[in-house]
């Protein structure tokens, strides 16, 4: 993974990453929801991609803390025909994605999650939330019209 720092730049704008992490979600889910799929969605990114991982944290009292992703996460919202087309485009553009769909709100377990997303067509899946990395551009097409997260 690269980056380019862009010196003319203020500090906080100029580390910019050739890779993008966005998690696409749809509007009309409760805050639980959103937040309980965001938090699923983004493990799966991270733990699919070594790389994407930063160095662990300490504080100034040297306790160690775990590593996080190095580059930001942006979360957008739409509707569930927003959330459809995205997945497609993410499909038609080969990204590294992961899915969300209700039916994981009423499992508690990863061989149910699993089994869950098994019993049901790609084009049936009943989506609330994607993810999505891959090249900027690449990620940029694939969340195009969604808004991002209040």
């Amino acid at each position: 993974m690269s980056t380019v720092l862009d010196h003319d730049q203020p500090l906080d704008r100029r580390l910019r990453f050739d890779t993008k992490v966005a998690v696409l979600l749809r509007d009309d889910l409760p805050t639980w929801q959103r937040l309980n799929a965001t938090a699923f969605l983004i493990s799966a990114i991270a733990g699919s991609n070594s790389e994407l991982m930063g160095e662990p944290y300490v504080d100034a009292d040297h306790v160690n803390y775990l590593p996080m992703l190095r580059q930001p996460v942006l979360v957008f919202e739409g509707d569930a025909e927003m959330i459809k087309n995205a997945h497609q485009r993410a499909l038609r553009r080969e990204l590294a994605m992961a899915v969300f769909t209700a039916d994981l709100f009423h499992t508690g377990n990863d061989v149910d999650n699993r089994a869950a997303v098994a019993r049901v067509g790609t084009a049936a899946l009943d989506l609330v939330g994607i993810a999505v990395h891959g090249p900027r551009n690449a990620v940029d097409r694939t969340v195009k019209g969604a808004r991002l997260h209040p």
